[in-house]
């Protein structure tokens, strides 16, 4: 199979595409290096990296004309900065309808998108979330820019699956409440957490599902999630953990309420995804944080990045 991977110097593209050339997959990897890293992939005989931005219609264009792939997987997406507008329309919106235009004309058979779900609000109607939850991605610039695509997926007639994401985590990711702990506990910096609560899953699970997915299994949307929340204070404590911290030197996080743009608990029903996909096996938290510290550890954190107005970034 020839799989482009949008995104592939990020931390959902880069596992994914380990993993088809790991399995003989020759596969295309684009990405413009806004939060990917060019380390994330290894040289390999079956891979070629462009460093680019699918903004560019005719780049995008071209690279569909020339590799001709079976199967896209959609990782790319701007969200480093919540009043970036601009980029996040550009990345998110141009870019992403870029390539499911490109997908249609060139008769791509099989397109992986990946969701937020925030795209279900600041105050989820349901709890869990179903899928036949209203869309209301209002909330930020991102979750809207998501949302977009989606509906151009959708538009498009192309035969996909859209996964809608709880919190992806482990090694590579940038992004989020993992990154900040650690690298704030590294610099002797306090932490503080909330008190939401959200569903950890581990990137190298996501990636096998998506896998599958490239293969023919599912069509149309689908939640991946383990169906269990945990509270903030429990990522944070596996955190403190993985670095080794213990007794009196186990530093403790200040507790602070909600921000205005976070959600009290964000856990997806992914009975569908049972279905379809079979009951899948998730990696514990533990593990999962402790292979994204050793990662840290060797590359460091790029930034800690999130989608959210943190409170506190002294």
């Amino acid at each position: 199979m020839k799989v482009l991977v949008t995104g592939g110097l990020g931390q959902i593209g880069s596992h994914v595409a380990e993993m088809l050339l790991e399995r003989g997959d020759e596969v295309l990897a684009i990405d413009n290096l806004a939060t990917g890293r060019r380390e994330h992939l290894a040289d390999h005989p079956k891979l070629r990296v462009v460093i680019d931005t699918i903004a560019d219609k005719g780049v995008v264009d071209g690279l569909f004309e020339d590799f001709k792939p079976d199967a896209v997987v959609h990782t790319a997406a701007s969200y480093k900065d919540p009043d970036d507008w601009y980029n996040d329309a550009l990345t998110n919106c141009v870019g992403g309808a870029n390539i499911v235009d490109a997908a249609k004309q060139f008769g791509v058979k099989r397109f992986v998108y990946f969701q937020t779900a925030l795209c279900y609000g600041l105050r989820p109607q349901q709890q869990p979330i179903r899928l036949d939850h209203p869309r209301l991605p209002g909330s930020s610039s991102y979750s809207i820019t998501k949302t977009t695509n989606e509906y151009y997926l959708e538009l498009s007639g192309i035969d996909y699956v859209t996964f809608r994401l709880a919190n992806v985590v482990g090694p590579r990711n940038v992004a989020g409440p993992l990154p900040i702990f650690y690298q704030r506990l590294k610099d002797g910096k306090q932490c503080f957490v909330t008190k939401a609560r959200r569903d950890f899953v581990f990137v190298k699970d996501l990636a096998r599902t998506v896998l599958r997915a490239c293969d023919g299994t599912g069509q149309g949307a689908y939640h991946f999630s383990s169906g269990t929340d945990v509270a903030i204070a429990e990522l944070y404590d596996a955190v403190v953990n993985a670095m080794g911290f213990s007794g009196d030197s186990k530093p403790q996080a200040e507790v602070k309420e909600l921000g205005p743009d976070d959600v009290a608990s964000i856990l997806l029903d992914p009975s569908r995804t049972f279905e379809d996909f079979g009951v899948l096996e998730f990696t514990p938290l533990q593990t999962t944080v402790s292979e994204a510290i050793a990662y840290y550890k060797q590359h460091g954190t790029l930034g800690e990045y999130t989608h959210l107005r943190l409170q506190d970034k002294k």
